[in-house]
């Protein structure tokens, strides 16, 4: 079962949105996820700095 992340500090960049939330265990997690329809990027990175560089090195497919 999986419980539903409340985000925080939502960022876009470019089609790309990041934002920090904590996983199950109370540990910080940042997540960049593409918006463009039918891209389906996304990943969980351990620092904003390295979520923030997936979004600004993303080449979304769909575009």
């Amino acid at each position: 079962m999986s419980a539903r992340r409340r985000f925080r500090q939502l960022v876009r960049i470019g089609p790309v949105q990041v934002g920090s939330s904590y996983d199950s265990r109370g540990i910080e997690k940042h997540t960049a996820a593409c918006t463009a329809p039918r891209c389906g990027f996304s990943a969980d990175y351990d620092s904003r700095a390295a979520a923030e560089l997936a979004a600004r090195t993303h080449r979304c497919p769909v575009r």
